[in-house]
């Protein structure tokens, strides 16, 4: 069901109080019009700025001194039986004892009389006690059809401002209806308005800076990031068996896939050293299987609001799913739910939060592979491990010789140096248990040392280098003993 129809069967299924929480104000009162007028009921809004009007037509006449909150509660428990009373921001005027308590009188009252009252906030600090009554409803995401009567509604109403140029070709208004999934309505509009304001025409060049537009936007809410992608697999050291098992499943989106009977891989664990090379990995599956990255920081999701945090990574994993195909990269996992394996200090909020991304993790049924990294498998609660939560659990251990050899190689290209002109054997040799990361490093040290002084790079710097700045390994040494001692008949080797 859509929304309307949605929201119609909770209206006539006797719902009496409804909280919708969502920054597209318009079309929520869109839904609850369409609603009230089909089911020939009246409608009254409330808000701070006007206070109560008639809600069915836009603009409608105020009725005066009801501007305060408990004064248009008041008015609106004067309805008509089976009316629908919508308020506007009310969440943030309910810290008012008199409103509150007005507020709760009504909700008592409205499933005797059949009339509704419909929140509609921007943030879900509603109070504890009105979230007990209240029955959430979540305003979708727009899908592909909708997405392309947006754009058609844009671009004919900023034709009536200024003519434009229309030469978009079939394939790249599917591309831009691929890209623009994920976003609001009302961010659609703003991206397809940014991107015909640069030159009046909308044509398959406006691609870019749709893409470019769509992360800026995705990143304004801080819960996902949009990661650009330029590495491939080849720039990646080692890890063959990690690159066989990625380019056997690289075309596992495609509908060939699934008419042959393929389900969409779920995802992968990356367990390993610090600076071994899991977030490359990350990096390089999206490119190799040429889909969007999106970096899920669990950090981000906590809030101080009780009830935000669970709402922020349920919102989270939503929009990743409208953007489906597509890779969520979930960084150091462990830090965000440590706690779920043992008793907190935060209310059961991490075990709360833990079981809903278990959960989704075993039953979203979009295209969504899942590559989660993780350093301390200490602190990973057990069922994250369970089988079927990940495809396979990769461990990426500290390279060997002969990927040293080809991470130096790799790092001295990158910075226009010819490989064949240094030592690559003596660097690999000098560099035994350093990291991917620690290893390039040292090359970008030598290289500074190498500038400030004059010179060319040189192998003698970079052994240098290395012997000034001795690797994780050294100074972690149990820890990094005991989780490859875990990983032994656990996990796949990723080399």
């Amino acid at each position: 069901m859509n929304d309307f129809e949605r929201f119609e069967q909770l209206i006539e299924g006797g719902t009496y109080c409804i909280s919708i929480v969502t920054h597209e104000e318009r079309y929520a009162l869109e839904i609850i019009r369409k609603t009230a007028a089909k089911l020939k009921r009246d409608m009254w809004l409330w808000s701070v700025a006007d206070g109560v009007r008639d809600g069915a037509i836009d603009g409608g006449p105020c009725i005066a001194d009801t501007d305060v909150p408990a004064a248009g509660l008041l008015n609106m428990s004067q309805a008509r039986p089976g009316s629908i009373c919508v308020t506007l921001d009310l969440a943030d005027h309910l810290k008012s004892g008199k409103a509150l308590r007005i507020l709760r009188d009504l909700v008592d009252n409205f499933h005797k009389t059949g009339i509704t009252i419909v929140m509609i906030d921007s943030t879900g600090n509603l109070p504890d006690v009105i979230k007990a009554y209240a029955r959430p409803f979540e305003i979708s995401y727009p899908d592909e059809q909708e997405l392309q009567q947006i754009i058609k509604a844009t671009l004919q109403r900023l034709h009536r401002k200024k003519p434009i140029e229309v030469g978009i070709t079939q394939k790249g208004l599917d591309t831009i209806v691929r890209n623009l999934r994920g976003l609001t309505r009302r961010q659609a509009v703003r991206v397809i308005s940014d991107a015909v304001a640069l030159d009046q025409t909308f044509n398959d060049d406006d691609i870019n800076v749709i893409i470019a537009n769509k992360r800026r936007m995705i990143q304004q809410n801080g819960l996902l990031e949009y990661i650009q992608t330029p590495l491939d697999l080849d720039e990646i050291g080692g890890m063959n068996n990690l690159k066989r098992w990625l380019n056997h499943r690289k075309d596992v989106f495609s509908p060939e896939a699934k008419a042959f009977g393929i389900a969409p891989p779920k995802g992968v664990l990356m367990l390993g050293v610090q600076g071994a090379g899991k977030s490359l990995c990350a990096k390089a599956i999206a490119t190799a299987w040429q889909q969007p990255l999106l970096r899920l920081d669990p950090s981000t999701l906590y809030a101080s609001y009780i009830g935000e945090s669970e709402k922020n990574l349920r919102e989270a994993l939503r929009q990743t799913e409208m953007m489906a195909p597509v890779i969520l990269w979930i960084d150091e996992i462990e830090k965000a739910f440590a706690s779920a394996a043992s008793r907190s200090a935060d209310g059961g909020l991490s075990q709360r939060m833990f079981g809903t991304l278990l959960t989704w993790m075993q039953e979203h049924l979009m295209p969504v592979f899942v590559v989660a990294t993780a350093n301390d498998i200490e602190a990973l609660p057990p069922e994250l491990l369970r089988k079927g939560r990940f495809d396979e659990i990769f461990f990426v251990d500290l390279p060997m010789i002969e990927v040293r050899r080809a991470i130096f190689a790799i790092h001295l290209r990158k910075r226009s140096r010819d490989p064949g002109r240094f030592d690559l054997d003596a660097l690999a040799e000098a560099s035994q248990n350093y990291s991917g990361s620690e290893i390039e490093q040292a090359v970008i040290a030598a290289l500074h040392d190498a500038y400030a002084e004059k010179t060319e790079l040189s192998t003698e710097r970079i052994i240098a280098a290395l012997k000034n700045s001795p690797p994780l390994s050294a100074t972690m040494a149990e820890k990094v003993a005991a989780l490859r001692q875990w990983a032994q008949g656990r996990c796949v080797i990723a080399e």
